[in-house]
C-alpha cells in the first residue's frame, strides 16, 4: 500500500511507524509544513493508564518512548497559599521536541521518508498518488479546510485566555496555582519535564485580562506582568517565552471522519482541551486504532475506517464531554474561590464527573480523611460511597 501522510506530529508519525513495522512493504511517506526540529510547545504530560496503550502495540518503542521521560505519582493544588497534595495520581512528561524525535527516529529506521519545511497546496494530487491519504496536519489542517463541505466541521472557541510559557524553577509534580489578585483571578497550569525545564500555562478569563490591560500588552509585557503573579512559586526564575501569545482554546470536532481514501487523525479529528492532558493520547490512540482497522481490511478502505470511526468515535465523545465539564470549571472558578484548599481541591478533582468520593478514598487516603473531617455530618454526595 502507498500511504501519504500530511503532518509530521504525533499521530501521523505513530501510525507510520506501526504501519511499516506491520508491512515492510508499504510505502510511507510523511510531509511537514515547518523546518525540521520547529516545535511552539514545552512540555507534554501522559497518565500511566496513558501510556499502557502503547506499550500494548508496541513494547519495544514504548521503552525508547519513555526513557527520559520525567515522573511523579502525585498532583498539587495550591489555593489560598496552601499546598494541598492528592496523591495516586501518576504522569510522566517529557519536552515536546523530545517526544518528537523519538518518533521522528523510530520512523527514519524503519524507512519511512520525512520531508519537512513543505506546504500541501492541492491536497487532490496527494491523495490521488496513493492508496490512502492520513490528514494528521493539527487543529488547523489545511486538508480538513480543503475538504471542510465534505468532513463537515466544527468549532467551538471558549471564552478564557491562555499563554503557553516554560520556566527553569522546576515544579516536580502536575501543580495547579489558583492566585487572587486586584484584577481577578489567575490559574498556572505548570509541571517539570527535563531535568531543568516546566511547562507553565498561564489562563484566566476575559475581564481579568482586560482589567489587568494584558489585551494591551506586548508578549514580553504579559511575561513579566504573569512572573510577578506568580512570583512566590517561581522565586527568582522568570518565564521564559516561545512565541507566547494570548490565544482563547478552540476546541474541533468532525461530522465526518473520512472522505474518498482521505481520513482525518489526531487533532484534525478533534480536539480534547489541555486541562485534561490528553491530546496526544488521544492522537496516538488514533493511530493505532487506524492501523488496526487497516490490517483487519487492506483491501477495503472504506470497511477499514468504519471499523476505526466504531472504535474511535465513542472514546471521542466521551472525552470531548469530559474536556467540557473541564472547560466549565475552569470558567467558573471564580464562584469556588471562597471554599477551603481541601474543599476547592477535592471540587477540582471531581469536576469532570468521572471521579468520585470512592476513588479518591483509594488513591488518597490521607486526602479524603482530611476533607472527611471538615465535612463531618454532611451528606454524601448522590451516587458516592459514605
Amino acid at each position: 500500500m502507498k500511504i501519504n501522510i500530511v503532518g509530521a506530529g504525533p499521530a501521523g508519525m505513530y501510525f507510520a511507524l506501526l504501519a511499516k513495522k506491520h508491512s515492510p512493504a508499504h510505502q510511507i511517506s510523511i510531509v511537514e509544513q515547518n523546518p525540521e526540529g520547529a516545535t511552539y510547545g514545552w512540555g507534554v504530560v501522559f497518565s500511566d493508564v496513558g501510556l499502557s496503550f502503547l506499550k500494548d502495540a508496541d513494547a519495544a518503542f514504548f521503552d525508547e518512548f519513555i526513557a527520559h521521560h520525567e515522573r511523579c505519582d502525585y498532583m498539587e493544588i495550591v489555593h489560598r497559599g496552601t499546598h494541598v497534595q492528592v496523591h495516586g495520581n501518576h504522569f510522566s512528561r517529557t519536552s515536546r521536541i523530545d517526544m518528537l524525535r523519538v518518533l521522528q527516529r523510530a520512523c527514519e529506521r524503519e524507512g519511512i521518508r520525512i520531508e519537512y519545511g513543505r506546504r500541501i497546496d492541492d491536497v487532490r494530487e496527494l491523495a490521488s498518488d496513493c492508496d490512502l491519504l492520513i490528514a494528521a496536519d493539527g487543529g488547523n489542517s489545511a486538508v480538513r479546510t480543503q475538504f471542510a463541505d465534505r468532513f463537515g466541521p466544527r468549532f467551538v472557541r471558549r471564552r478564557n485566555k491562555f499563554a503557553w510559557y516554560g520556566t527553569n524553577q522546576r515544579f516536580h509534580p502536575v501543580s495547579l496555582i489558583f492566585r487572587e489578585t486586584e484584577y481577578g483571578t489567575f490559574i498556572a497550569h505548570s509541571y517539570q519535564y527535563s531535568p531543568d525545564l516546566s511547562t507553565f500555562l498561564v489562563e484566566t478569563d476575559p475581564d481579568t485580562w482586560q482589567r489587568a490591560g494584558l489585551d494591551r500588552a506586548t508578549e514580553d509585557e504579559s511575561r513579566r506582568f504573569c512572573s510577578d503573579v506568580f512570583r512566590p512559586e517561581l522565586g527568582s526564575n522568570e518565564l521564559l517565552t516561545n512565541r507566547s501569545l494570548w490565544f482563547e482554546a478552540n476546541i474541533v470536532s468532525n461530522d465526518h471522519w473520512h472522505h474518498d481514501n482521505i481520513v482525518l487523525l489526531g487533532d484534525a479529528l478533534r480536539t480534547v482541551h489541555f486541562s485534561l492532558g490528553s491530546g496526544t493520547r488521544m492522537a496516538m490512540q488514533d493511530a493505532i486504532a487506524l492501523h488496526r482497522a487497516v490490517v483487519a481490511h487492506p483491501a477495503d478502505l472504506r470497511a477499514a475506517f468504519a471499523a476505526f470511526e466504531a472504535e474511535r468515535r465513542p472514546a471521542s465523545s466521551t472525552f470531548q464531554g469530559a474536556a467540557a465539564k473541564s472547560l466549565d470549571w475552569y470558567e467558573n472558578v471564580a464562584d469556588r474561590m471562597h471554599l477551603d484548599p481541601v474543599s476547592f481541591t477535592y471540587d477540582y478533582m471531581r469536576r469532570t464527573g468521572k471521579v468520585g468520593h470512592d476513588d479518591l478514598r483509594q488513591r488518597d487516603p490521607h486526602f479524603i480523611r482530611a476533607y472527611d473531617a471538615l465535612h463531618a455530618g454532611t451528606p454524601a454526595v448522590a451516587g458516592d460511597a459514605a
